[in-house]
């Protein structure tokens, strides 16, 4: 896939797309972000619920530009590294809806090892077109794996 004319233009979409397609799955989750988490058991050391928004606002963001970055790039591996993206970015919305829509805890942690693997091989192959594509998914990466640690803990208060 090549990018014609101004490629700045592409930013945008990409950026809104992340932000929009990624928080669609709380749509299906307002109920038990309502009712359902705040009675099982957290750890003391769980964010507050105000914290989850602006930080996965900003991660979104971080992904559209890296997404962008990409896009416009001819490297041989763009396709691949598209696919990738677009797997990680699928599991990730699966999770908010395994564990918060379903009540799964248990569920989320097995799909939530996946998108991990995913998304490191998506920043593999991003440092192999564009690093500082890669570098703006490491936050992201750094995240997920604090997510990964909580959702376990949070199965094992609740087993």
């Amino acid at each position: 896939m090549k990018v014609a004319g101004n490629k700045n233009i592409i930013l945008i979409p990409c950026i809104f797309g992340c932000i929009v397609l990624g928080s669609l799955p709380t749509l299906f989750s307002t109920e038990a972000l309502q009712n359902w988490f705040p009675t099982i058991n957290k750890p003391s050391w769980n964010p507050p619920n105000w914290l989850f928004g602006p930080v996965w606002t900003i991660l979104f963001l971080m992904m559209g530009v890296a997404l962008w970055q990409i896009i416009i790039s001819e490297h041989p591996l763009k396709a691949k590294a598209l696919q990738w993206f677009t797997i990680q970015f699928i599991l990730n919305m699966l999770w908010t809806i395994l564990f918060f829509t379903l009540h799964s805890p248990g569920a989320a942690f097995i799909e939530i090892i996946f998108l991990w693997l995913s998304i490191n091989y998506t920043i593999v192959l991003y440092s192999k077109i564009k690093k500082s594509a890669a570098y703006l998914l490491l936050p992201y990466i750094c995240w997920v794996s604090f997510a990964a640690i909580l959702n376990a803990t949070i199965y094992w208060l609740n087993r």
